[in-house]
């Protein structure tokens, strides 16, 4: 199973231009976890203070029992044995095809032989759904396959944390679904920890356990994602439903006025993006059939039902009717699917 990451009074910055201050944060062993936020927010800056690329001014990052800003270089390159890492443009080597780029790894980091190496790397592009493209080049391949790729070489030292920079970043709706599938999997298959970084509101209601939004240099929250779906936050609540209502704009934060014209522009009958009756807990999506069943829900749902009397009334009820759906499609898929899918 996965590693806690516990993060306590994170402090980071650029010179004179603070970052983001005082970030706390856990993320619970074993399940995923997306870290959203505007763009310029440090997203991505925090996923590299996590494995010791950048170096916070302040606070804590323990992992394993490691604080990884106090501990010596040779604790920290165990540390990041841990992880497994997929940066936005896959990171691939031009001139290795995709067998050898999933492999270096292997071959840098261990001892194993050839015949065993190729038995890791053919499984996890099996898992990738990359069998039949070993042998081109990250220049042949399209976008989408190149971010697979990334995944399975950061899969391949079998890691307890998986960190994840904008899956979706040059990829369309579908073929970031199918990055979003393939990282539930993944979880489900081994219970590894994942952190996801985006800015994709379809994956951000969808894919993740738990929730992190940075706004205005601040986490403004973290937890389950029942609760964060719940959420009357402002903040929150307008990122998650994409629309213009809210204190994000353009250059990140509004003031007062603008904030009240914008409403009375919807109040006149405006449309103010988003998607329609996008509210509440849409349904999480689900390991493919024949996959383990992933404990991180059962793990995350016991979370919530203990926090579930300090949380507003209507969120309760969102919640409970959540937790009723996710436990009869569970228990009867197949009656499910057929009434799902019935024709007159």
């Amino acid at each position: 199973m996965g590693v806690e990451v516990a993060v306590t009074n994170l402090t980071k910055s650029f010179g004179s231009q603070k970052i983001w201050q005082d970030v706390s944060l856990t993320l619970p062993p074993g399940e995923v976890s997306a870290l959203l936020g505007p763009s310029g927010t440090g997203k991505s800056v925090f996923l590299k203070s996590l494995i010791g690329l950048l170096r916070p001014e302040q606070g804590s990052i323990v992992i394993d029992g490691t604080d990884i800003l106090e501990c010596s270089t040779k604790e920290l390159y165990e540390i990041r044995k841990l992880f497994g890492v997929l940066f936005q443009d896959g990171a691939l080597f031009g001139s290795m095809n995709l067998y050898d780029n999933v492999a270096f790894p292997l071959r840098e980091h261990t001892k194993k032989s050839e015949s065993e190496i190729r038995t890791i790397v053919m499984e996890k592009l099996e898992l990738t759904g990359l069998i039949g493209a070993e042998t081109k080049l990250p220049g042949e391949i399209s976008g989408g396959m190149r971010k697979r790729a990334g995944l399975a070489r950061a899969l391949v030292l079998d890691p307890q944390i998986i960190l994840v920079d904008e899956p979706d970043s040059g990829l369309d709706p579908v073929r970031t679904t199918y990055i979003s599938q393939t990282l539930i999997d993944i979880n489900a298959e081994i219970d590894a920890t994942i952190l996801i970084v985006s800015h994709n509101i379809n994956l951000a209601r969808t894919v993740p356990d738990n929730i992190g939004m940075l706004f205005r240099r601040q986490l403004v929250m973290f937890g389950p994602r029942e609760v964060l779906l719940t959420s009357e936050e402002p903040v929150v609540k307008q990122f998650l439903n994409g629309t213009m209502i809210g204190p994000i704009g353009m250059s990140e934060e509004k003031d007062d006025a603008q904030m009240a014209a914008e409403q009375a522009m919807v109040d006149a009958g405006h449309h103010a993006g988003g998607v329609d009756d996008v509210e509440g807990i849409v349904p999480q999506m689900k390991a493919t059939p024949g996959m383990p069943f992933r404990q991180a829900v059962a793990r995350r749902q016991e979370r919530v039902r203990e926090i579930m009397d300090t949380l507003p009334y209507s969120a309760q009820l969102a919640i409970q009717e959540s937790f009723e759906s996710t436990a009869l499609t569970e228990e009867f898929p197949a009656i499910m699917t057929d009434e799902m899918y019935a024709v007159d």
